[in-house]
């Protein structure tokens, strides 16, 4: 078995990562996996350099000094992952604890390096950051750009390897849309997804980034920001006569990608009719599970 997974590490993470990197991670430190290059060692903290793809951009104050105070009592547990650079080493996996041993005072702190390329690195790195720890909506759809155009995955292929719908993917892309003031006030907590998601259907940069400071400043709930804003989009010039009406309520629209993100599948909403799209039985039984309609 060991045999198998050394011969996927050859091809690339991608093919034997899955859904599950947490479980990758848990192998290569417990040394159950065999991969190319692996060593335990203690480094010096000066020694290693930050992870180029880490796309965490935000680090809870409280809770590495939290984290720090147990390494002062225990130490640490779970090595970091590095790989050898031109320069010392670069970290892969385990920025919390090389930030809260730095702030324990440590020196060295323990360490698994492998020989991983710039793709595994990144992959590994992303991926990591994406299913272990709580990234905000911004940094999550970074990390969800980076895959795709570094190295080149569809939306489908980043759907199937982080385990999550094709759908809930493309709705955290297009936050990417939003004008950076606007991402930023995500990025700090001030607004939340659910607030500035419905700020997609306005056009205009600065119509946007007007609404989401009204938002802020009336501290309106995301209820209240979907009336606002289509309020706003309501407002907007006629139609030419004999053209037929396009625009979709944006609510409705946000409706659909919300239930296709909680169901996995495509969800679409036409008047008063709800269509919920399966691709066999399995499928179906698979919804019916998350919808509690499957009787033990």
């Amino acid at each position: 078995m060991a045999e198998k997974k050394k011969a996927g590490l050859g091809r690339g993470l991608t093919s034997i990562f899955g859904s599950d990197v947490e479980k990758v991670l848990d192998d290569i430190q417990n040394n159950a996996m065999e991969v190319p290059g692996r060593r335990e060692i203690e480094l010096s903290i000066d020694q290693i350099r930050a992870n180029p793809y880490q796309p965490r951009k935000e680090f809870d104050e409280k809770a590495l000094r939290e984290l720090a105070d147990s390494i002062k009592l225990h130490g640490i547990f779970t090595p970091v992952l590095v790989r050898s650079s031109v320069q010392g080493y670069e970290l892969i996996a385990g920025e919390r604890r090389m930030r809260a041993a730095k702030m324990a005072g440590l020196r060295t702190i323990p360490a698994i390096s492998v020989d991983f390329t710039d793709e595994q690195m990144m992959e590994i790195s992303l991926l990591e950051n994406i299913q272990r720890e709580n990234l905000n909506p911004i940094e999550e759809a970074a990390a969800y750009e980076a895959l795709i155009r570094r190295l080149g995955y569809t939306q489908e292929q980043l759907a199937e390897r982080i385990g999550k719908s094709r759908e809930y993917c493309a709705n955290m892309l297009r936050l990417l849309k939003l004008p950076q003031p606007v991402q930023e006030l995500v990025t700090t907590r001030r607004l939340t997804m659910g607030h500035v998601r419905p700020l997609l259907a306005l056009e205009d940069e600065d119509e946007i980034y007007d609404a989401a400071e009204k938002i802020r400043k009336d501290k309106m709930s995301v209820r209240e920001v979907e009336k606002y804003v289509r309020e706003l989009t309501g407002g907007k010039k006629k139609e030419k006569p004999g053209k037929k009406e396009v625009r979709r309520d944006p609510l409705i629209v946000d409706l659909e990608n919300r239930m296709s993100s909680k169901l996995g599948t495509q969800v679409s909403i036409n008047g008063r009719t709800l269509n919920i799209h399966y691709s066999d039985t399995a499928d179906l039984n698979r919804i019916l599970d998350i919808l509690g309609m499957i009787e033990e």
